[in-house]
This record gives C-alpha cells, structure tokens and sequence, in this order.
C-alpha cells in the first residue's frame, strides 16, 4: 500500500501477435480486472490506442475506479525495445510497428506515467516480484508463443544491453545453415514458434502418419493448435509426443549454449506451451542434461512460470508502478 494508505493501481497491457491482453494489477499483484481486443481488430496504431482505451475504461468501470486512481500502464511487446524511451524498433510477428514512440503516446492519451519493455522482460519482472523467480540471483525467462522470447536476470537485475534489446533468445541460430528470417539463419523460432509446430504436425498428417490429431480436429487441419497438439501428447499420441520431443531438443539446444554462457540459477519457462507440463518438460530435461556437463545441469533448474498466462500484464504493471 502507497504512503497515503490508498492502494495504488496500474494497468498491465500484454501485446501479443493474437490478442491484447490488459489487467488491472494492485501493487500485491493481485488482477482485479481483466479485458481482452483482437490484435487483428486493432489494425492500425490509433486503432490499438483505441482498444487499449476501451479495455481501460471497462476495467476501471467494473471497479468504480477513476483514470485518477491509476499509477500507471506498463505494456509489454513482442518485439526490440528502447526501455527509457519507451520506442518500439519493431515487432516481429505484428505488422506496421516499426520505429514507434509508443511510451509518449500512451502518456498523451491516458495522463498517466507509462512504460514499454520487451514483452519477456516484463514478464520476468512479475516473475521476480510475485513468482517463481522471487529466489534468485541469477536466471533465464524463456515464453513460448507466436515467437520465442527471453529475459535476463543478471546479479538481480534485469539485463537489457547496450541498446535495452539483449536476451532475444528466439533468435539464437541452433542450425548453421538453418531456416532464413529477418533476423537471420537458424533462429530457435523458426523451428518451435506456434505456427511452425502447427506445419509440422499437419505436414505429418499429410505424409500419411495415424494421430489421434485428426479426430481431435475434427478431421479440420486449420482446427489444430498447440494446445491440441499437447492434450494429444498426453493422450499418449506417438505423433504429438515426437513433436514435443523435438521442440524439446531445440529449446536444449539453445538453453545449453545460454547455461554455458551466463550459468543462470533457473530458466523459468512460461507462455502457452509452457502449461503443457511434463509433456514439455520431461524430455526438455533429458536433452539439456545431454548437452551440458554434469557439473553445469546439476546446479541448473528448469521451472514453469508460477503466474502462467498472468506473467506478463502482472509484470507489465509492475513495471509501471516500480518506476
């Protein structure tokens, strides 16, 4: 609670490739509120504006709260980011954001302080202060979604780099003469982004491979999603559980080089494939545990993100109230 004794509010905004996902965040973390627009509605940047505002003002009124009782609106990007100017450089699975003052903007239209950060990054910060990385020093924030995207938290502290973009982990190349994007060749994405596990399995499907997933999609190829993918693999479908092996062996691949490279407490995994559990997480192990040492996994954990879904408008709002 802030000084005067009145709780203080924030509005968390996640900006994903799918959905603009808002909360409203008090300063125990706890969502109050909640709202969610189309990113494909919002079209344009006045259009998101727009949506964000919607969302705003449906949260506050469900409350009985006023623009005046916000501290702030925190927004987290899918995307390279300037933190202290709150500029967006681009965003990698959402057209027509390049190259974007947004943090001004957000103050102009809502009168309050706002701040922009890597969607990762601030998922990371809800994760430190209300989740799983409360414990430590040291650790990887990984979300795995419409991309990859990562965090670092360094000596307690979240590491931005030089120009505030460090920690892209999606587009590390674990294939040397790998799949070609904008942000070069072999980018972990490019293998285990949603929509890229979806072409798997349906090229699977195609090639004549029995699944479980065709009766699950209702023989519908446009119908299956990772979250169908997953409830298959539990299931016990050869088919889904081979997928989840190799998305497994490819986020080993990168987190081994990350271990390697900064020897992190924790990587703490969250986004919607992360909520697949052992699935995921069982041979995400073995394949990591064949990669490293022996002296580097044993003081390495892999954990799931304790807010799920929540961690980044948790951490969107915690951003703008901590600043």
């Amino acid at each position: 609670m802030s000084d005067t004794g009145r709780i203080r509010y924030a509005v968390g905004v996640d900006f994903g490739g799918t959905f603009i996902k808002m909360a409203l965040v008090n300063e125990q973390g706890v969502i109050e509120a909640r709202s969610r627009k189309a990113t494909s509605e919002a079209g344009t940047q006045e259009g998101w504006l727009d949506a964000v505002e919607a969302g705003v003002t449906e949260m506050l009124k469900e409350r009985a709260l006023s623009k005046s009782d916000l501290s702030g609106i925190g927004v987290g990007v899918p995307g390279f980011v300037d933190f202290e100017r709150g500029f967006i450089f681009d965003l990698t699975n959402v057209p027509g954001w390049k190259a974007v003052t947004l943090g001004p903007r957000l103050e102009e239209r809502f009168g309050v302080h706002s701040r922009v950060d890597n969607d990762v990054n601030a998922m990371a910060v809800g994760e430190c202060t209300f989740g799983a990385g409360r414990v430590y020093q040291h650790a990887v924030f990984v979300t795995l979604g419409t991309g990859v995207g990562g965090a670092l938290l360094i000596n307690n502290r979240l590491y931005r780099g030089a120009c505030s973009m460090a920690g892209e982990i999606g587009h590390m190349s674990i294939e040397l003469d790998g799949i070609k994007s904008p942000q070069g060749l072999g980018g972990l994405e490019q293998y285990i982004g949603n929509r890229r596990l979806v072409e798997r399995a349906v090229s699977l499907l195609k090639s004549g491979r029995k699944s479980s997933l065709r009766e699950l999609a209702g023989g519908d190829f446009n119908a299956i999603t990772p979250e169908l993918i997953s409830r298959a693999a539990e299931q016990g479908d050869e088919l889904s559980i081979e997928i989840f092996d190799f998305m497994a062996k490819c986020l080993a691949s990168a987190f081994a080089s990350v271990t390697y490279l900064l020897q992190p407490q924790a990587i703490i995994v969250g986004g919607g494939v992360a909520q697949s559990g052992a699935v995921l997480f069982d041979p995400l192990r073995k394949h990591l545990k064949e990669r490293l040492s022996p002296v580097f996994f044993e003081r390495l954990e892999i954990k799931s993100a304790a807010l799920g879904n929540d961690a980044g408008v948790i951490g969107a709002a915690t951003l703008a109230m901590i600043e």
